[in-house]
C-alpha cells in the first residue's frame, strides 16, 4: 500500500519544520509522500519549501480554515492510506507506517486508525513515552482526532470529506459520523503513539481556550443541524451544559456564549443547505461507542 502523509499548517514554521524533519528520517520516499498545505500563512513558512524539496507543497494566500484546507490537500494525495498529523505532532514509533498498514490489511471494513495522543512538550521522545496512558486493548470508537490518525482513501472518498462549513475544531466528527453511517469502523489503538507538542499552560495564558470554546460551541451546533434527524433536543442540551459549565462562571465565556447564539441564528439558512441526516441506528451506534 502506498501512503501519503498530509499536514495542514498556519504560522507555525518552527513546529512544522521539526515535524517534517522527524518524518523524513522515518519514511521511504519511494513508497510514501508528504504533502503540506500552508493556510494563509503570514510568517515565512513558505521558505521551508527550499529546505524540504521532496515535500509536495500547496498554498492558499488567504486563510480558508483547517477543515477546508484538509479537504483541498487530501484531494491531491496519491496514497491508498492517508496519514494525518498536526504541524506540531510527530509519531513516536519508527515503524508507524508498517503498523498502520497491518491494521488495514487485516480489516477491509476499517476506515480509520486513531493513534494515541500524548500531549506535552518533552525533552525527548523517551520522556513522552513515559507519559503514555495505561495500556488498553484496541477498541472501536465513535470518532478520531486530527493530531494523529490514518484513513483509508477509498472509504474517505465515499464521504463528503472534511466540511467547508466548519473552519476549525469539529471537522473530524463530521467525517467520522459519515463513515459510521456507511457502516465502516474507526479503531483506537495505543500501538501507534503521537507526541502532540502542546504546552497547555501557555495556551491557556494566551486565551486559546476562549478561542476554542467559541469555535467548538458554534461547530457542534452546526454538526447537530446537519447530521441529526431531530437536532433541537441535542442543541438545547449543548447550550444548557455550556452555560452551566462556562457561561455563568466567567464573563468572557458568557459574552462568547451570547455572541455565538446570534452567530448561529444568522448562519442557519446557510447551514441547512448542507443537511445530511444520518440513520437513527448510526446515532445510537455513535452514542454507544
Amino acid at each position: 500500500m502506498q501512503t501519503s502523509i498530509v499536514i495542514v499548517s498556519k504560522n507555525r514554521k518552527s513546529e512544522l519544520d521539526k515535524t517534517i524533519s522527524i518524518l523524513e528520517n522515518l519514511i521511504d520516499y519511494s513508497t510514501t509522500e508528504i504533502l503540506v498545505f500552508l493556510d494563509g500563512c503570514t510568517d515565512d513558512s513558505f521558505l521551508l519549501k527550499e529546505k524540504h524539496k521532496n515535500v509536495n507543497w500547496y498554498f492558499s494566500q488567504k486563510t480558508i480554515g483547517a477543515s477546508a484546507a484538509r479537504k483541498e490537500l487530501y484531494s491531491h494525495a496519491k496514497g491508498e492510506i492517508l496519514i494525518g498529523f498536526d504541524d506540531d505532532a510527530h509519531p513516536l514509533n519508527s515503524n508507524f507506517i508498517e503498523i498502520t498498514k497491518s491494521f488495514f490489511e487485516e480489516n477491509n471494513n476499517l476506515a480509520v486508525v486513531a493513534f494515541e495522543e500524548i500531549r506535552g512538550v518533552f525533552s525527548s521522545d523517551f520522556e513522552a513515552l513515559v507519559n503514555s496512558k495505561k495500556q488498553q486493548e484496541d477498541h472501536f470508537t465513535s470518532e478520531f482526532v486530527g493530531c494523529g490518525f490514518a484513513i483509508r482513501k477509498e472509504h474517505y472518498q465515499n464521504t463528503n470529506g472534511f466540511p467547508e462549513w466548519i473552519d476549525i475544531y469539529g471537522e473530524e466528527a463530521c467525517v467520522s459520523i459519515e463513515l459510521l453511517d456507511k457502516g465502516y469502523d474507526i479503531l483506537k489503538t495505543q500501538k501507534i503513539k503521537v507526541n502532540h507538542r502542546v504546552d497547555n499552560q501557555t495556551r491557556i495564558l494566551a486565551g486559546k481556550n476562549y478561542f476554542r470554546f467559541r469555535k467548538q460551541l458554534k461547530n457542534e451546533t452546526f454538526f447537530y443541524l446537519v447530521y441529526y434527524p431531530n437536532p433541537i433536543k441535542k442543541i438545547l442540551k449543548l447550550y444548557w451544559h455550556n452555560l452551566k459549565k462556562y457561561g455563568i462562571k466567567d464573563w468572557n465565556y458568557f459574552k462568547i456564549y451570547i455572541l455565538t447564539i446570534f452567530k448561529v441564528l444568522f448562519s442557519i439558512p446557510k447551514i441547512v443547505k448542507f443537511r445530511n441526516p444520518v440513520k437513527k441506528t448510526t446515532i445510537l451506534k455513535r452514542e454507544s461507542l
